[in-house]
């Protein structure tokens, strides 16, 4: 079987789709599944390239005992959206931009997080809001509901 390639997506890569990434990774271990992973993050924006995870959410991986140590901020390109499966997006702002950057979404790879959990909203930026758990909070709300999706499809 052929791994599921997931690309977690916000506008710095360096918070929300970190965390993410990193969650979501621990997730599929404790499930037994992570060969049938393939698990990354990347930003909308050229700003936060090639810089380290934000302490924040180092602060929260640390809880979880997750090395990020390697982690470092990626531009997700066009031609990314043939080498992955499905791009989370963390808010509405990177999910346009998403569409900017594919020239649309023709095979829909690109969903917000919180609609895995029926909810309408954006995770929010803790790069601004400075309440890391908050995001951890969502993140971890969606986690199982976006595992079951993927395992199903």
């Amino acid at each position: 079987m052929e791994r599921i390639k997931i690309n977690f997506i916000c506008y710095g890569n360096i918070c929300r789709s970190t965390m993410a990434e990193f969650l979501f990774k621990r997730y599929v271990e404790l499930k037994g599944v992570s060969d049938k992973f393939y698990i990354c993050s990347s930003a909308t924006s050229s700003e936060e390239i090639g810089n380290p995870v934000h302490y924040g959410t180092r602060k929260i991986l640390d809880k979880y005992g997750i090395d990020y140590s390697k982690k470092r901020a990626v531009q997700v390109t066009k031609a990314d959206y043939d080498k992955y499966d499905y791009f989370i997006c963390m808010d509405a702002r990177n999910f346009r931009a998403l569409g900017r950057i594919f020239d649309g979404d023709t095979k829909g790879k690109v969903k917000p997080l919180l609609s895995f959990v029926g909810l309408d909203r954006d995770v929010l930026d803790p790069y601004f809001t400075l309440d890391f758990e908050a995001t951890e909070a969502d993140i971890n709300l969606a986690i199982p509901s976006l595992f079951d999706y993927l395992i199903k499809e």
